[in-house]
């Protein structure tokens, strides 16, 4: 069937919207339990009782994206409680739930939205949300196809998430615990194998990529929207980083740090902290996997100072007295190729999820675009 034949209905005429019966609670006063506390974009908590018992469609209220592919809309199963910020839905016998939530997931909701500072998609706006209405056969097999590329990228996450616990302990298994050094390896420190870096400074106007760190640990080049705002301003200061250099940063929140080899030159913010590192002594990847350890992990958070999150940071002091042990270079080495073997995995696996959700886009596109 072609889906210009699709008939169309407002989403309040096919679905029962039950937002009368959610019910907020603050965190203060809820009692842990078995059963999931959901609000805008999820599991909030786990609670001692239900208010509903089922399966429904969420649909975030405020609180959430509701951009194209920004998966606003998800759907629950037995008992649960869902607070006033997403409103929660059944369909009536025309229309499967998982389409619904396919089409409200692949559209640009934002037209729907209310409120300046507090963007919000009201039950008003809700159900005025037009939704195809194709025969059920259509969107069962629409949903099948759709479900299918959406499960094999799962997998695929999982596997790439399988790949890096297996990396995880293979340098366990190698090393030990980096902090209590269990298997009594020459101990040094931070401020042994590395020496901050003497970075040239920036000038106002460079053709040089600008680069971020991301939450995992990885650098990368900045969106096209962020180089246009800092084309708008002098960027004197910001630091020239070059391969091989270590770039470390300290979030605002859990005071981590995240490192990773500068591939390309490029700048980078100032507020980074960027040191050259003694590779005569450490192999790169025993570093990573070293300063990514919980031991080590703990070891920042115990040494964060400052009054503010966005202030914290971790006394130079204490970052040159972090502890590293120096198994011999061989051995780090030998981790190293095991690593990267593993990484050429990664990347397959990674490559296939691109092609499988370059065909979910295309097939998204093809019955909501």
């Amino acid at each position: 069937m072609n889906k210009q034949d699709w008939t169309y209905k407002k989403l309040g005429e096919v679905a029962t919207i039950y937002d009368s019966q959610r019910k907020p609670v603050t965190k203060k006063d809820r009692v842990n339990g078995i059963y999931p506390y959901y609000g805008a974009t999820g599991i909030q908590d786990y609670v001692d009782s239900y208010l509903f018992d089922g399966r429904y469609l969420l649909l975030g209220e405020d609180g959430a994206k509701w951009g194209a592919n920004d998966k606003s809309a998800f759907i629950i199963e037995g008992k649960s409680w869902v607070n006033n910020h997403a409103h929660i839905m059944r369909f009536d016998d025309r229309i499967i739930d998982s389409f619904v939530e396919y089409y409200l997931n692949g559209k640009d909701l934002t037209e729907y939205i209310t409120g300046a500072v507090v963007p919000k998609l009201t039950q008003a706006k809700l159900t005025q949300i037009p939704i195809p209405v194709p025969p059920i056969e259509e969107q069962e097999r629409i949903v099948a196809e759709l479900d299918l590329l959406s499960g094999i990228i799962e997998k695929k996450k999982e596997q790439l998430k399988a790949y890096d616990q297996l990396a995880q302990s293979i340098f366990y298994d190698m090393f030990g615990d980096p902090f209590s050094n269990e298997k009594g390896w020459e101990m040094s420190c931070f401020g042994y194998i590395m020496t901050p870096a003497k970075s040239n400074k920036c000038k106002s106007h460079s053709e040089l990529p600008i680069l971020s760190i991301t939450m995992h640990g990885g650098i990368v080049r900045q969106n096209e929207r962020f180089k246009k705002v800092i084309a708008s301003k002098d960027v004197t200061g910001y630091k020239i980083i070059k391969r091989g250099q270590l770039v470390i940063a300290f979030p605002i929140d859990e005071g981590l740090i995240y490192t990773q080899d500068i591939e390309d030159e490029g700048i980078m913010s100032p507020a980074y902290n960027v040191w050259d590192v003694d590779y005569k002594k450490v192999e790169t990847l025993f570093l990573k996997f070293h300063l990514h350890s919980p031991s080590i992990m703990k070891y920042y958070k115990d040494k964060l100072r400052g009054t503010t999150l966005r202030r914290r940071m971790i006394p130079k002091e204490d970052l040159l007295n972090l502890p590293i042990p120096l198994p011999p270079l061989s051995l780090q080495q030998e981790f190293a190729e095991k690593v990267k073997a593993i990484e050429q995995q990664k990347a397959l696996v990674q490559q296939s999820i691109e092609e499988t959700q370059t065909m979910f886009d295309y097939t998204m596109d093809k019955y909501f675009g």
